[in-house]
């Protein structure tokens, strides 16, 4: 079994990182505030150079790839977010990469991994049946795979985020991140359990592709339907690595329906000035449910992508 990362692990992503990425802002928005009923911060991954926290994964990753997996490539399979990731990491370090994305993927995000310089292939019609065709690509073609959570390194890049938000913000009482593979709340475990064990950890997910958080509470990996508009967390299968950090780090998981997605989606848009895809919003969507239990205290959401495609923007408001 791979060890979760140590807080070693993400200073030393950090070290690597912060020679392309800078720091995001943590904002008070009085917008939000006002509607959660307590002081909201927000952590703005949207800023990120292509909208997204997973870019401090995939620099981390493919920073450290040996030679003869830089000389064969890498490929990976993603929804769109984790894809742009692993694009944008491998033009820096001159690596071919071979993105596999669903039919009908965000076309704002394929462009981006295009112009990355990414090779992308539309295969199967959702995440799964593209992480099928993934590895078999891998396997004919030598390619180095790259897992969208199961990687101890891609935990340790986006954890930096929530160790910025704890610098910044010492005295916050609750974090509250979206999960789809789990890489971002397992990091946000990693940096809570070594230097804020005080700070409440709580998930967010669809509640129309709820595998992820039935793998929590089951404790065991589930398998379920696949059902949001919100891309970023649309996955069907519990990812073994990342939920073995999160049974042991994560104090609640809070499921949204699509129209408390739409909401919240809208909320942030407007409560922030600033382009938020479903995913990034699933934490103002949890916050609301549970503001009475949040009251009095200080929270940080994790506003993880801004990258919503003009249809979705359209839709939000018809």
């Amino acid at each position: 079994m791979i060890p979760a990362p140590t807080m070693t692990d993400v200073l030393e992503a950090r070290r690597r990182i912060s020679t392309y990425l800078r720091p995001t802002p943590l904002y008070s928005h009085p917008a939000l505030s006002e509607l959660v009923g307590t002081d909201v911060w927000v952590k703005h991954e949207n800023y990120q150079p292509f909208g997204v926290f997973k870019v401090r994964g995939g620099i981390n990753l493919v920073s450290r790839l040996t030679d003869d997996e830089r000389r064969a490539g890498v490929t990976t399979a993603s929804t769109g977010n984790h894809g742009q990731s692993i694009a944008y990491a491998a033009r820096l370090f001159g690596v071919k990469a071979v993105i596999v994305v669903p039919e009908g993927a965000n076309p704002v995000k394929v462009k981006a991994m295009e112009r990355f310089g990414a090779q992308v292939v539309a295969s199967g019609k959702d995440f799964d049946e593209a992480r099928e065709h993934c590895a078999r690509l891998a396997a004919e073609k030598g390619y180095r795979m790259i897992h969208a959570a199961n990687e101890p390194l891609i935990v340790a890049g986006v954890a930096t985020a929530t160790l910025e938000v704890l610098e910044e913000q010492p005295d916050v009482d609750v974090i509250i991140g979206p999960v789809g593979g789990g890489s971002g709340m397992a990091g946000a475990c990693v940096v809570a359990g070594a230097i804020a064990p005080n700070v409440q950890l709580i998930a967010a997910q669809a509640a129309a592709a709820p595998a992820a958080y039935r793998s929590w509470r089951e404790r065991t990996i589930v398998a379920d339907q696949m059902g949001t508009a919100a891309e970023g967390v649309a996955t069907g299968l519990g990812f073994e690595y990342t939920q073995r950090i999160l049974w042991d780090g994560l104090d609640d998981f809070i499921l949204a329906s699509e129209e408390e997605i739409r909401r919240a989606t809208i909320l942030m848009i407007e409560g922030t000035r600033s382009l938020v895809e479903g995913a990034g919003a699933l934490p103002l969507a949890a916050a609301l449910k549970i503001r009475d239990r949040l009251a009095g205290r200080k929270v940080a959401l994790m506003c993880t992508g801004g990258n919503i495609s003009p249809d979705q923007l359209r839709s939000l408001y018809a």
